[in-house]
């Protein structure tokens, strides 16, 4: 992830963005393997016998059937019955799906909510870590941006309704989503989850928490922060707003928001931006 002064500076990315056809093979194997997942094992069984014909009466004895030619060969058939199609058909329609995805107004967001101000600074695969039911609609816009994107709620239903839009948007290809309990920190099981760029906080998450549990969980979602990372406090809680947060990131930096209101720009957006500090920062 670019720093402001990087962005400022039109500094060169690390890496490269995705191309098209990254896109579209990541579209091709999204639908194939949702196909795989919505079918019964006799279906699916009965595909294999299909290739393995298929295979045999093609190859005249030239070549031993193995595991990756017969799941090639699955995956050619499940193309046709899905009639998905041909890269230049779907390009067409993906560059405009694409560029909708990435405004925040695709997702119902308010088009100056606090994470526009990051958008640009966001690089492929750059890691995402939305955490709250009502900071779902974030968890799109960030993996229209090619953020690799993990979601925590407390609800199933939550993480079930994310899941399902996010495979309807084709954007499910570097998504994960867990169900999890928030007091007082994130259980063991989640600690492999760490070194993140961007974590975006639904405060509603604390809500009902005493101080000390909420100040551990901030404090344990603030260690899986890498130096340099950003944390996005949302206005999605009306009993906790994000100002009410900041004395639990004294050591951190606030970015600017500059909300544009009637053509003119105004300071002290709802929200907060917090940069977490790198080794050898003064302040």
């Amino acid at each position: 992830m670019l720093s402001a002064i990087q962005v400022r500076q039109a500094s060169r990315r690390r890496r490269s963005p995705y191309s098209d056809k990254q896109h579209y093979q990541e579209y091709i194997l999204q639908r194939i393997e949702g196909y795989k997942n919505s079918i019964g094992r006799d279906e699916l069984l009965r595909l294999g016998d299909e290739a393995a014909t298929e295979l045999q009466a093609t190859s005249e004895a030239q070549f031993v059937l193995t595991e990756v030619l017969m799941l090639e060969s699955v995956d050619r058939l499940i193309m046709k019955r899905l009639s998905l199609k041909p890269y230049r058909r779907w390009r067409q329609q993906f560059l405009k799906l694409r560029a909708a995805q990435r405004t925040p107004t695709h997702w119902g967001l308010d088009p100056h909510c606090p994470i526009t101000a990051i958008l640009p600074r966001i690089e492929p695969e750059d890691s995402a870590l939305v955490v709250g039911s009502a900071a779902a609609p974030t968890t799109y816009l960030l993996a229209a941006h090619d953020a690799a994107v993990t979601f925590l709620a407390g609800e199933l239903g939550s993480v079930e309704r994310v899941e399902s839009r996010m495979a309807a948007e084709a954007l499910s290809s570097l998504f994960e989503s867990y169900v999890t309990q928030f007091d007082p920190c994130l259980p063991e099981f989640l600690n492999f989850l760490e070194g993140f760029d961007i974590v975006i906080i639904d405060p509603g998450v604390l809500q009902g928490l005493r101080s000390t549990c909420r100040n551990r969980l901030v404090a344990d979602l603030q260690r899986r922060s890498r130096p340099g990372g950003v944390h996005v406090l949302l206005p999605t809680c009306g009993a906790i707003a994000p100002d009410a947060l900041r004395s639990l990131y004294p050591d951190w930096k606030q970015e600017e928001i500059k909300r544009r209101k009637r053509g003119t720009l105004a300071k002290n957006a709802p929200g907060l931006i917090l940069s977490k500090p790198c080794p050898g920062d003064t302040g």
